[in-house]
Protein backbone atom coordinates (compact mmCIF):
# COMPACT_ATOMS: atom_id res chain seq x y z
CA UNK A 1 0.00 0.00 0.00
CA UNK A 2 1.28 3.52 -1.33
CA UNK A 3 1.49 6.36 1.13
CA UNK A 4 0.85 9.76 0.98
CA UNK A 5 3.72 12.53 1.09
CA UNK A 6 4.76 13.09 4.68
CA UNK A 7 3.90 16.91 5.39
CA UNK A 8 6.45 18.48 7.91
CA UNK A 9 4.84 19.97 10.97
CA UNK A 10 5.05 23.79 11.14
CA UNK A 11 7.64 25.43 13.86
CA UNK A 12 6.42 26.86 17.09
CA UNK A 13 5.29 30.08 16.47
CA UNK A 14 2.29 32.19 14.07
CA UNK A 15 1.85 31.37 10.54
CA UNK A 16 4.56 31.72 8.35
CA UNK A 17 3.39 34.65 5.67
CA UNK A 18 2.80 32.67 3.00
CA UNK A 19 0.41 30.29 4.46
CA UNK A 20 -1.70 33.14 6.41
CA UNK A 21 -2.34 35.28 3.83
CA UNK A 22 -3.77 32.34 1.48
CA UNK A 23 -5.73 31.33 4.55
CA UNK A 24 -7.53 34.54 4.92
CA UNK A 25 -8.24 35.63 1.85
CA UNK A 26 -10.62 32.22 2.22
CA UNK A 27 -12.33 33.60 4.85
CA UNK A 28 -15.75 34.65 3.70
CA UNK A 29 -16.11 38.63 4.00
CA UNK A 30 -19.83 39.65 2.89
CA UNK A 31 -20.93 41.96 5.82
CA UNK A 32 -20.35 45.39 4.48
CA UNK A 33 -20.20 46.37 8.10
CA UNK A 34 -16.59 45.35 8.48
CA UNK A 35 -14.89 47.90 7.32
CA UNK A 36 -11.45 46.23 8.25
CA UNK A 37 -11.58 42.32 8.42
CA UNK A 38 -8.82 39.76 8.72
CA UNK A 39 -6.06 40.25 6.38
CA UNK A 40 -1.70 40.14 6.78
CA UNK A 41 -0.50 42.34 8.84
CA UNK A 42 -3.69 44.41 10.60
CA UNK A 43 -3.88 43.97 14.59
CA UNK A 44 -7.55 44.18 14.59
CA UNK A 45 -10.83 44.18 13.23
CA UNK A 46 -13.51 47.35 12.64
CA UNK A 47 -16.65 47.35 12.11
CA UNK A 48 -19.15 50.06 11.61
CA UNK A 49 -21.52 50.80 14.51
CA UNK A 50 -23.53 54.35 12.88
CA UNK A 51 -20.91 56.81 13.69
CA UNK A 52 -18.66 55.36 15.40
CA UNK A 53 -15.99 52.43 14.28
CA UNK A 54 -15.97 49.53 16.83
CA UNK A 55 -11.82 48.05 16.96
CA UNK A 56 -11.86 44.61 18.33
CA UNK A 57 -8.60 42.32 18.61
CA UNK A 58 -8.07 39.40 20.14
CA UNK A 59 -4.72 37.82 21.16
CA UNK A 60 -3.30 35.04 22.96
CA UNK A 61 -0.09 34.53 25.83
CA UNK A 62 1.16 31.83 25.18
CA UNK A 63 5.40 32.17 26.34
CA UNK A 64 4.92 34.01 29.37
CA UNK A 65 4.19 32.75 32.14
CA UNK A 66 4.83 34.96 35.45
CA UNK A 67 2.40 38.38 35.08
CA UNK A 68 0.52 36.43 32.16
CA UNK A 69 -3.03 38.46 33.26
CA UNK A 70 -0.96 41.94 32.83
CA UNK A 71 0.85 40.72 29.48
CA UNK A 72 -2.64 39.79 28.33
CA UNK A 73 -4.53 43.34 28.69
CA UNK A 74 -1.40 45.13 27.43
CA UNK A 75 -0.77 42.98 24.32
CA UNK A 76 -4.37 43.67 23.13
CA UNK A 77 -5.18 47.21 24.46
CA UNK A 78 -1.85 47.79 22.30
CA UNK A 79 -3.83 46.06 18.93
CA UNK A 80 -6.24 48.52 19.75
CA UNK A 81 -4.27 51.64 20.27
CA UNK A 82 -2.88 51.16 16.67
CA UNK A 83 -5.90 51.84 15.14
CA UNK A 84 -6.21 55.33 16.77
CA UNK A 85 -8.60 54.12 19.47
CA UNK A 86 -8.82 53.99 23.11
CA UNK A 87 -9.06 50.68 23.87
CA UNK A 88 -12.14 50.38 26.63
CA UNK A 89 -13.71 47.10 26.99
CA UNK A 90 -12.24 43.65 27.73
CA UNK A 91 -13.22 40.05 28.00
CA UNK A 92 -10.98 36.87 28.91
CA UNK A 93 -10.35 33.44 28.96
CA UNK A 94 -8.29 31.44 30.96
CA UNK A 95 -7.07 28.45 30.23
CA UNK A 96 -5.54 27.26 33.19
CA UNK A 97 -3.15 23.26 33.91
CA UNK A 98 -4.74 20.76 35.96
CA UNK A 99 -2.57 19.02 38.51
CA UNK A 100 -0.60 22.94 38.85
CA UNK A 101 -3.74 25.49 39.33
CA UNK A 102 -4.61 26.28 43.17
CA UNK A 103 -6.72 29.18 44.66
CA UNK A 104 -4.66 31.22 44.58
CA UNK A 105 -2.84 31.20 41.81
CA UNK A 106 -6.09 32.22 40.00
CA UNK A 107 -6.88 35.12 42.54
CA UNK A 108 -3.11 36.47 41.69
CA UNK A 109 -3.91 36.49 37.81
CA UNK A 110 -7.07 37.63 38.19
CA UNK A 111 -6.07 40.62 40.59
CA UNK A 112 -2.87 40.98 37.72
CA UNK A 113 -5.53 41.62 35.30
CA UNK A 114 -8.09 43.89 37.21
CA UNK A 115 -5.08 46.07 38.47
CA UNK A 116 -3.92 46.40 34.99
CA UNK A 117 -6.85 47.45 33.67
CA UNK A 118 -7.61 50.01 36.21
CA UNK A 119 -3.80 51.71 35.39
CA UNK A 120 -5.45 51.86 31.65
CA UNK A 121 -9.19 52.61 32.14
CA UNK A 122 -10.89 49.40 31.07
CA UNK A 123 -14.10 47.37 31.61
CA UNK A 124 -13.46 43.64 32.20
CA UNK A 125 -16.99 42.53 31.10
CA UNK A 126 -16.62 38.81 31.06
CA UNK A 127 -14.91 35.98 29.47
CA UNK A 128 -14.50 32.30 30.55
CA UNK A 129 -12.28 30.33 33.21
CA UNK A 130 -11.77 26.31 32.79
CA UNK A 131 -8.95 24.18 33.90
CA UNK A 132 -7.93 21.78 30.95
CA UNK A 133 -5.85 18.66 30.45
CA UNK A 134 -2.75 18.50 28.88
CA UNK A 135 -1.81 21.93 29.54
CA UNK A 136 1.95 22.32 30.89
CA UNK A 137 1.41 26.08 31.74
CA UNK A 138 -1.20 28.47 31.41
CA UNK A 139 -2.76 30.05 28.78
CA UNK A 140 -4.39 33.92 28.50
CA UNK A 141 -6.55 34.51 25.69
CA UNK A 142 -7.77 37.98 25.82
CA UNK A 143 -10.13 39.87 23.78
CA UNK A 144 -10.47 44.25 23.27
CA UNK A 145 -12.65 46.47 22.23
CA UNK A 146 -12.61 50.20 21.85
CA UNK A 147 -14.44 53.06 19.63
CA UNK A 148 -12.83 56.21 17.89
CA UNK A 149 -14.67 58.45 14.96
CA UNK A 150 -14.22 57.04 11.59
CA UNK A 151 -12.40 60.01 10.75
CA UNK A 152 -9.41 59.77 13.32
CA UNK A 153 -9.31 55.86 12.47
CA UNK A 154 -5.83 54.86 11.86
CA UNK A 155 -5.52 52.05 9.01
CA UNK A 156 -1.77 50.24 8.14
CA UNK A 157 -3.02 50.19 4.25
CA UNK A 158 -2.55 54.76 4.08
CA UNK A 159 1.38 54.31 4.37
CA UNK A 160 2.66 56.45 1.40
CA UNK A 161 5.82 56.40 -0.34
CA UNK A 162 8.05 59.01 0.90
CA UNK A 163 6.68 58.48 4.85
CA UNK A 164 9.34 58.06 7.58
CA UNK A 165 8.53 55.25 10.43
CA UNK A 166 9.55 56.14 14.00
CA UNK A 167 10.18 53.48 16.32
CA UNK A 168 9.46 54.31 20.58
CA UNK A 169 11.77 52.82 23.51
CA UNK A 170 13.42 50.27 21.90
CA UNK A 171 12.76 46.25 20.62
CA UNK A 172 12.16 43.23 22.53
CA UNK A 173 11.34 44.63 25.70
CA UNK A 174 8.58 41.88 26.28
CA UNK A 175 11.43 39.76 24.99
CA UNK A 176 13.39 40.77 27.25
CA UNK A 177 11.39 40.02 30.54
CA UNK A 178 10.12 36.69 29.31
CA UNK A 179 13.96 35.94 28.70
CA UNK A 180 15.09 36.65 32.33
CA UNK A 181 12.43 34.95 33.63
CA UNK A 182 11.96 31.81 31.88
CA UNK A 183 15.57 31.04 30.89
CA UNK A 184 17.03 32.77 34.72
CA UNK A 185 19.30 29.19 35.01
CA UNK A 186 20.87 29.48 31.78
CA UNK A 187 21.81 32.60 31.72
CA UNK A 188 22.91 32.91 35.31
CA UNK A 189 26.37 33.01 35.14
CA UNK A 190 26.77 34.42 31.94
CA UNK A 191 24.95 37.52 32.60
CA UNK A 192 25.38 39.33 36.39
CA UNK A 193 22.84 38.82 38.75
CA UNK A 194 21.37 43.17 38.45
CA UNK A 195 21.58 42.66 35.14
CA UNK A 196 19.36 40.00 34.93
CA UNK A 197 16.90 41.31 37.94
CA UNK A 198 17.08 44.51 35.78
CA UNK A 199 15.55 42.72 32.66
CA UNK A 200 12.71 40.95 34.92
CA UNK A 201 11.96 43.98 35.39
CA UNK A 202 11.08 45.50 32.00
CA UNK A 203 7.50 44.13 32.00
CA UNK A 204 6.70 47.13 33.97
CA UNK A 205 10.32 49.47 33.32
CA UNK A 206 10.04 50.39 30.61
CA UNK A 207 7.07 48.34 30.40
CA UNK A 208 5.21 47.08 27.14
CA UNK A 209 1.96 49.52 27.17
CA UNK A 210 2.08 51.24 23.68
CA UNK A 211 -1.47 53.02 23.95
CA UNK A 212 0.07 56.22 25.82
CA UNK A 213 2.70 56.39 22.79
CA UNK A 214 -0.29 55.72 20.49
CA UNK A 215 -2.76 58.43 21.91
CA UNK A 216 0.20 60.94 22.10
CA UNK A 217 0.81 60.29 17.95
CA UNK A 218 -2.28 60.46 16.81
CA UNK A 219 -2.86 63.84 18.98
CA UNK A 220 -0.07 65.45 17.39
CA UNK A 221 -0.35 64.73 13.83
CA UNK A 222 -1.08 63.18 10.59
CA UNK A 223 -0.45 59.57 11.38
CA UNK A 224 -0.80 57.41 8.31
CA UNK A 225 0.02 53.84 9.77
CA UNK A 226 0.62 52.02 13.04
CA UNK A 227 1.97 48.84 14.25
CA UNK A 228 2.47 47.13 17.36
CA UNK A 229 5.65 44.74 16.58
CA UNK A 230 5.00 41.45 18.59
CA UNK A 231 5.97 38.13 17.55
CA UNK A 232 8.91 37.83 15.36
CA UNK A 233 10.53 40.93 16.42
CA UNK A 234 10.33 44.44 14.77
CA UNK A 235 11.78 42.57 11.54
CA UNK A 236 8.80 41.05 10.93
CA UNK A 237 6.19 44.18 12.87
CA UNK A 238 8.22 46.15 9.70
CA UNK A 239 7.13 43.52 6.91
CA UNK A 240 3.92 43.34 8.45
CA UNK A 241 3.52 47.28 8.54
CA UNK A 242 4.53 46.92 4.42
CA UNK A 243 2.40 44.15 3.44
CA UNK A 244 -0.89 46.36 4.66
CA UNK A 245 0.39 48.87 2.75
CA UNK A 246 1.42 47.42 -0.53
CA UNK A 247 4.67 49.09 -0.21
CA UNK A 248 8.16 48.42 0.43
CA UNK A 249 10.52 49.66 2.53
CA UNK A 250 14.30 50.31 3.72
CA UNK A 251 15.38 49.80 7.01
CA UNK A 252 18.07 51.94 9.00
CA UNK A 253 19.16 49.00 10.87
CA UNK A 254 22.35 50.86 12.77
CA UNK A 255 19.54 52.99 14.00
CA UNK A 256 16.97 50.81 15.77
CA UNK A 257 17.20 51.00 19.35
CA UNK A 258 18.73 47.79 22.00
CA UNK A 259 18.63 47.94 25.48
CA UNK A 260 21.77 47.17 27.01
CA UNK A 261 20.05 44.05 28.80
CA UNK A 262 18.16 43.18 25.40
CA UNK A 263 21.70 42.73 23.92
CA UNK A 264 23.81 40.91 26.82
CA UNK A 265 20.55 38.19 26.97
CA UNK A 266 20.88 37.38 22.83
CA UNK A 267 23.94 37.04 22.95
CA UNK A 268 24.42 34.67 25.69
CA UNK A 269 21.82 32.36 24.41
CA UNK A 270 22.58 32.88 20.62
CA UNK A 271 19.83 34.87 19.83
CA UNK A 272 18.65 37.87 17.18
CA UNK A 273 17.34 40.76 19.27
CA UNK A 274 15.55 42.29 16.03
CA UNK A 275 13.69 39.04 15.79
CA UNK A 276 12.74 38.62 19.56
CA UNK A 277 9.16 39.27 20.57
CA UNK A 278 8.81 43.28 20.79
CA UNK A 279 5.83 44.37 22.44
CA UNK A 280 6.62 47.89 24.05
CA UNK A 281 7.54 49.15 21.16
CA UNK A 282 5.86 51.48 18.75
CA UNK A 283 5.85 51.60 14.78
CA UNK A 284 4.54 54.62 13.45
CA UNK A 285 4.58 55.96 9.98
CA UNK A 286 3.81 59.74 8.74
CA UNK A 287 5.11 62.54 6.63
CA UNK A 288 8.49 63.67 7.43
CA UNK A 289 7.47 66.62 8.36
CA UNK A 290 4.43 65.26 11.02
CA UNK A 291 7.27 62.56 12.00
CA UNK A 292 9.88 65.10 13.19
CA UNK A 293 6.74 66.98 15.54
CA UNK A 294 5.29 63.45 16.58
CA UNK A 295 8.69 62.15 17.57
CA UNK A 296 8.92 65.38 19.33
CA UNK A 297 5.96 65.56 21.51
CA UNK A 298 6.79 61.85 22.30
CA UNK A 299 10.24 62.74 23.74
CA UNK A 300 8.34 65.38 25.82
CA UNK A 301 6.23 62.39 27.18
CA UNK A 302 9.09 60.49 27.88
CA UNK A 303 9.05 58.34 25.11
CA UNK A 304 12.28 58.10 23.07
CA UNK A 305 11.47 57.79 19.25
CA UNK A 306 13.67 57.37 16.46
CA UNK A 307 12.79 57.07 12.80
CA UNK A 308 14.29 53.55 11.71
CA UNK A 309 12.75 53.17 8.25
CA UNK A 310 11.86 55.23 5.00
CA UNK A 311 8.48 53.66 2.86
CA UNK A 312 9.65 53.16 -0.81
CA UNK A 313 7.82 51.74 -3.45
CA UNK A 314 6.65 48.17 -3.43
CA UNK A 315 8.77 47.25 -6.58
CA UNK A 316 11.87 48.60 -4.31
CA UNK A 317 10.90 45.57 -1.96
CA UNK A 318 12.21 45.06 1.02
CA UNK A 319 15.67 46.15 2.34
CA UNK A 320 17.99 46.74 5.99
CA UNK A 321 20.99 48.77 5.68
CA UNK A 322 23.60 47.27 8.72
CA UNK A 323 26.87 48.64 8.91
CA UNK A 324 27.08 50.55 5.36
CA UNK A 325 25.71 47.42 3.76
CA UNK A 326 22.27 47.11 1.64
CA UNK A 327 20.84 43.57 2.32
CA UNK A 328 17.38 42.25 1.60
CA UNK A 329 15.54 42.20 4.80
CA UNK A 330 14.60 38.15 5.51
CA UNK A 331 11.46 38.19 7.75
CA UNK A 332 11.97 35.67 10.46
CA UNK A 333 10.72 32.42 10.19
CA UNK A 334 9.52 32.36 14.01
CA UNK A 335 9.99 34.02 17.16
CA UNK A 336 13.46 33.79 18.30
CA UNK A 337 11.60 32.88 21.83
CA UNK A 338 10.14 29.92 20.60
CA UNK A 339 13.56 28.72 19.85
CA UNK A 340 14.75 29.55 23.56
CA UNK A 341 12.35 28.53 24.99
CA UNK A 342 12.17 25.01 23.10
CA UNK A 343 16.01 24.88 24.08
CA UNK A 344 15.05 24.47 27.86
Amino acid sequence: MREGPVTPSLPVGKLPHRLLDVLLQRLPQSDPRVVIGPRLGEDAAVLDMGGRSLVVTTDPVTFATDRIGSYAVHVNANDVAVMGARPQWFFVTLLLPAGQTTEVSTAAMMADIAGTCAVLGITVCGGHTEITLDLPRPIVIGQMLGEVEPHRLVRKSNLKVGDEILLTRGVAIEGTSILAKERAEALRGRVSDELLHRASGFLDDPGISIVEAAMTAVGTGDVHAMHDPTEGGVLTGLAELAAASDTGLQVFGDRIPVYPETASLCEALGLDPLALIASGALLIGAPPQEARAIAEALIRQGIPAVGVAEVRAQSEGLSVEIGGELRPLVVPERDEIARALESR
